[in-house]
């Protein structure tokens, strides 16, 4: 057996300190044995005293081990640790680590996943919990490449998972970009927030939305034209839903005429085209503000399955009151002379 001076660190290339939150020393000191606490969380096994025999006996330094400044505990290397105390040494080299504890834990669960003496199956798969716990937002296949599971793994383990963590609508992945995990609710939001204001930058809309800029333009150029938010791919529907004008030329996937019948999209569509309505502000407005609703009852059942269950009251709450605001426009406008 052999043991590299660089195996330590080595393995950090997958998820930098600096990405992982913290920032690891680059240059090793000498430290007293007996100020390093050798609790090492991930491990609940504790050292493996064959393997620590190992080490002890090659004829050649141990690499640095990895300590959490704050604490003093010990990241990587509790094995090398113990093989200096069994050949005397009073002291070993170590690169200290700057983080928060939780970075900690991630630096040390990556360290331990991949070299030396591995974190056992079950060690990993509990870390793998506690980083889907904490890092809801990370995409199953950065959490594997910490945690040296397979991806389908911790897919598993997300979806098997029944503690009401914090949750994110966004996965960032391990080239450290954030992507919606439902990319059909960014786009609605960018429609909504056209509608409050069609002239704000592609930019800003991207950023309040949580979409791409790409995705922004794309949104804003569809609301613009009057055209369906979601593309065909996004909506469930294949080529026969189109991708033009809501309504144009019959009524939408889900059947003639969507939610209000079989006049309404034709209405709607010819209402974008009446210069009229957009030579006043009011008549922007209205246009933006129906602009975003789904076509067809297919597009809203797909938005319903989709919604917490255990916010459905809620929901239906606010879509009653708003439902009950549109009908009392509706008469307005019919009682007008």
């Amino acid at each position: 057996m052999s043991v590299r001076p660089e195996t330590a660190v080595g393995v950090i290339g997958r998820e930098t300190p600096e990405r992982l939150g913290g920032v690891l020393d680059h240059h090793p000191e000498r430290v007293p044995i007996g100020l390093l606490s050798r609790v090492s969380s991930p491990r609940t096994s504790g050292a493996d005293e064959r393997h620590v025999r190992v080490l002890a006996e090659l004829d050649v330094p141990l690499p640095p081990v990895v300590v959490h400044r704050p604490t003093m505990q010990v990241l990587d290397g509790v094995h090398r640790i113990r093989a200096a105390e069994l050949r005397g040494e009073s002291d070993v080299e170590v690169r200290y680590f700057d983080g928060s504890e939780e970075e900690a834990f991630l630096l040390a669960v990556q360290l331990n996943s991949a070299h030396g003496k591995p974190l056992s199956v079950e060690d990993r798969t509990a870390a793998a919990r506690r980083i889907i716990a904490s890092h809801p937002h990370w995409s199953n296949r950065r959490i594997a490449s910490v945690t040296c599971l397979s991806a389908k793994t911790v897919t598993a383990l997300r979806e098997g998972s029944t503690e009401d963590g914090p949750q994110s609508n966004k996965r960032v992945g391990l080239d450290g970009r954030a992507r919606p995990l439902h990319p059909a609710e960014g786009r609605l939001r960018a429609g909504e927030l056209l509608a409050q204001d069609s002239h704000i930058s592609v930019r800003d809309l991207a950023r309040r939305a949580g979409t791409s800029v790409a995705t922004a333009s794309d949104v804003r150029q569809r609301f613009l034209q009057g055209r369906e938010l979601l593309p065909p791919r996004l909506r469930g529907g294949g080529a026969a839903d189109g991708d033009g004008p809501r309504g144009h030329g019959g009524g939408g996937s889900g059947g003639p005429g969507g939610p209000s019948g079989a006049g309404g999209p034709v209405l709607l569509d010819s209402l974008r085209r009446d210069p009229s309505m957009w030579h006043s502000e009011s008549g922007r407005r209205f246009i933006q503000l129906l602009t975003i609703h789904p076509a067809s009852p297919v597009e809203w059942q797909k938005l319903v399955h989709d919604l917490p269950a255990h916010r459905a009251d809620a929901i239906a709450c606010v879509a009653r009151d708003y439902a009950e605001a549109w009908l009392d426009v509706a008469r307005t406008l019919e009682s007008n002379p």
